[in-house]
């Protein structure tokens, strides 16, 4: 498998357990995108989702217990800072990216965005269920009070980020549940470019999704009353 040499840009996986879908998500990248460099961030996972990777020819980060999806990221973000990257790609384990959409949030970097998030709400044919659609809901209405912008799919892992806040997420990518929501609100206060672009996704492939709804519902209110009550950063420097 091409590992993307020369590559300005790279594709950060997280991957907890995914030994079942990884294969399939690093043969569509190879196909689809073989100019893009990759890396898997094994989660402390207890299966061979790390044997995997390596196997395909993948360089992987292995972290030796689960810090959950943030701390995965920001060691995958480490590793594209200290490898040189320019840009990064968050693309899920499971099969729920589609490697084709790649280009689209690559696009948005190209026309002046700071960070792509891929929607796959406003790109249409994904639906959740009542009480998880609700949640998301209310999110949206907070997460647009908190950035006077407006949003989607807050919640979506299909990014693209690049420049000075790539280096901002390997050192400071929040490690608590509900990440995404939380770097999308700290990247659009500190002045960071931030956009949303429609983008197909899929249904996951295997594995089984770790979030409930009152599990969701507890993460949610707490995320809110982080932000709400955390100062709003200054404009970074290259603005």
């Amino acid at each position: 498998m091409s590992a993307g040499a020369g590559a300005d840009a790279i594709v950060v996986i997280p991957a907890f357990n995914e030994e079942e879908t990884l294969p399939a998500v690093l043969a569509e990248l190879a196909d689809v995108a073989p100019d893009l460099a990759i890396v898997v961030v094994d989660d402390g996972s207890a299966d061979r989702t790390a044997s995997v990777a390596r196997g395909a020819g993948v360089p992987c980060v292995a972290l030796p217990f689960n810090l959950g999806i943030g701390g995965a990221l920001r060691a995958g973000y480490r590793y594209a800072a200290d490898n040189g990257f320019k840009r990064a790609v968050q693309f899920d384990a499971d099969g729920q990216h589609q490697a084709d959409q790649i280009q689209v949030l690559l696009t948005a970097l190209d026309n002046g965005a700071d960070m792509a998030v891929g929607s796959r709400f406003a790109a249409g044919g994904y639906d959740v269920g009542r009480s998880r659609g609700a949640a998301m809901g209310l999110l949206r209405l907070g997460v647009r009070a908190l950035t006077r912008q407006r949003f989607t799919d807050t919640s979506s892992g299909f990014r693209a980020v690049q420049g000075p806040l790539l280096t901002v997420f390997a050192t400071e990518y929040p490690v608590e549940y509900m990440d995404s929501v939380e770097t999308l609100v700290n990247a659009c206060r500190a002045g960071y470019r931030v956009v949303e672009v429609p983008t197909l996704m899929r249904e996951r492939a295997g594995g089984v999704p770790s979030q409930r709804p009152f599990r969701l519902a507890y993460h949610y209110a707490r995320l809110l009353v982080a932000l709400l009550g955390s100062p709003r950063r200054a404009s970074p420097s290259h603005r």
